[in-house]
C-alpha cells in the first residue's frame, strides 16, 4: 500500500506540562507573545501558571480572550493587525478548536500579505506561521496536530479550510489539569467530535496502516473514557486519556482526511453558526449507518470496538449494533438531537444538502454519497 504520512508537532502529554509554556515558546525564539483565547478560558483562570512561565522566561505578553465559536475572518484579520502593530512573534492557544484555528489564522496573516482568503485551500501558503503552541483546554477538535484551519467567511456563511503542514503547531502541551472544570456539556459535545475524526479516519478511502493504528486506538480509548469524564471532570486519568485519544485521532483524520459528517457539520455549522461537535454528534450515527454496505469489514470492526458482542451472522449485522451503540452512547451523554438545535429550519435543507455535497471532505467518505443521500440524512436526524 502507498501511502504518505506527515506529522508536524512535537507532543508532551502530562499533567502541569501548561506550566513550562514559556520555556517551550522561548525556545523557538519568541520575544513578544500573543495569548489567543476566549472569556471562559480567563474566567476559569486557566491562564495564571501560562502566563507566570512566559514571564519568567522575559517575554513580553499580549492576551486577545474574545475568540468566539467558529471564528470569523474579520475576527482574525483585526486581531492579526493588531499583533503586527506589536510585533509578535510567537503564539499560544489555550482554549478548544476554535482558539486553535483562530490563531493559526493569525499566524497565517503574520507571516502573509492579504486577507485570511486569499489563503483559502490546499497547500496554498508561501513559509510557515508564527511559531505556535496548542493547549487544549477540550477534549476533541485535534487542532493542536492538525495542519488545517478552519475560519468562517462571514461573507458566504461557509466553513473555509487553510490545509497545509505550514499552518501546524510547533508543540501541543496536553495537561488534564486545564479540563478539571470544563462542563458535562462540553465534554460530552467535543469527546463525540474525536470520535468522529477516529471512526472517519477509519474508514476513510484514504486511510493507511498509519492511520489506522491511531484511529483505532483512539476509538478504543474515547469509549473507556468519556462517561467517567462527562460524570466527574476531575478524573485525571479519563482526561489525560481523552486529551491523548483526540490527539491521536487528528494526527489520523490530519492524513486520511475526515467523510460525510464533517462534510454535514461544516455545511449547518458554517450556515447556522452552531457547535462542531455537538453536529458531528448528531450525524456520526446516521452517516455510519449508510456507510456500511460501502465497507461492512471495517464498520465491524468498529461495533466490537465500541462493544458490541462477537455473535452476528454476518458483518452488516455486527455493524448495524455499532449504530445502535452510537445512538445510545449519544444518548447516555444527554447530547442534543438535531431537531432540538436554535434556527434550524426544513425550509433549509436542500440548500445545506447541496453546500454538504460540495465540501472536500466528500471524496474521503467510505461510501459516494449524492446531494439526495445528504438531503436524506439530514432529514433522518432531523426526524429522530
Amino acid at each position: 500500500m502507498n501511502f504518505q504520512f506527515t506529522m508536524q508537532t512535537n507532543v508532551l502529554s502530562e499533567p502541569g506540562v501548561a506550566k513550562k509554556a514559556g520555556f517551550y515558546l522561548k525556545e523557538y525564539g519568541a520575544k513578544n507573545v500573543l495569548i489567543v483565547t476566549d472569556q471562559a478560558i480567563v474566567k476559569a483562570g486557566l491562564l495564571e501558571g501560562i502566563y507566570n512561565s512566559l514571564k519568567q522566561e522575559g517575554l513580553s505578553i499580549t492576551i486577545y480572550d474574545h475568540v468566539n465559536p467558529n471564528p470569523k475572518n474579520t475576527e482574525v484579520e483585526t486581531v492579526a493587525t493588531r499583533a503586527l502593530e506589536d510585533s509578535v512573534d510567537g503564539l499560544i492557544a489555550v482554549g478548544g478548536g476554535s482558539v486553535m484555528d483562530f490563531a493559526k489564522g493569525v499566524g497565517v496573516l503574520l507571516t502573509h500579505e492579504g486577507s485570511i482568503k486569499d489563503w483559502e485551500g490546499d497547500f496554498t501558503l508561501q513559509r510557515e506561521i508564527t511559531p505556535l503552541i496548542c493547549i487544549p483546554t477540550t477534549v476533541g477538535t485535534g487542532s493542536e496536530v492538525t495542519w488545517i484551519a478552519v475560519i468562517t467567511d462571514t461573507a458566504r456563511n461557509f466553513k473555509m479550510g487553510i490545509v497545509d503542514p505550514k499552518v501546524a503547531p510547533k508543540m501541543a502541551l496536553l495537561d488534564s489539569d486545564l479540563i478539571r472544570t470544563l462542563p458535562p456539556s462540553v465534554t460530552a459535545s467535543t469527546g463525540m467530535d474525536a470520535m468522529t475524526h477516529a471512526i472517519e479516519a477509519y474508514t476513510s478511502r484514504f486511510a493507511s496502516p498509519m492511520t489506522d493504528a491511531l484511529a483505532y486506538k483512539a476509538i478504543v480509548m474515547i469509549k473507556e473514557n468519556i462517561e467517567d469524564l462527562v460524570s466527574d471532570s476531575k478524573n485525571q486519568q479519563a482526561g489525560q486519556a481523552m486529551l491523548n485519544a483526540s490527539m491521536m485521532a487528528g494526527i489520523a483524520f490530519n492524513n486520511s482526511n475526515v467523510g460525510s459528517v464533517h462534510c454535514l457539520s461544516e455545511a449547518i455549522g458554517g450556515y447556522y453558526d452552531l457547535p462542531h461537535g455537538v453536529l458531528n454528534s448528531i450525524f456520526l450515527p446516521f452517516v455510519f449507518k449508510r456507510n456500511i454496505k460501502a465497507d461492512p469489514s471495517r464498520h465491524a470492526e468498529i461495533a466490537y470496538l465500541l462493544g458490541a458482542e462477537k455473535n452476528f451472522s454476518s458483518e452488516e449485522e455486527a455493524a448495524l449494533e455499532g449504530f445502535n451503540i452510537i445512538m445510545e452512547l449519544r444518548k447516555s451523554l444527554n447530547l442534543p438531537k438535531f431537531n432540538e438545535l436554535e434556527r434550524v429550519t426544513p425550509e433549509d435543507f436542500k440548500h445545506l444538502a447541496k453546500v454538504a455535497k460540495e465540501t472536500p471532505m466528500d471524496e474521503s467518505n467510505a461510501k459516494e454519497m449524492s446531494e439526495e443521500e445528504y438531503l436524506e440524512i439530514i432529514e433522518e436526524a432531523f426526524s429522530e
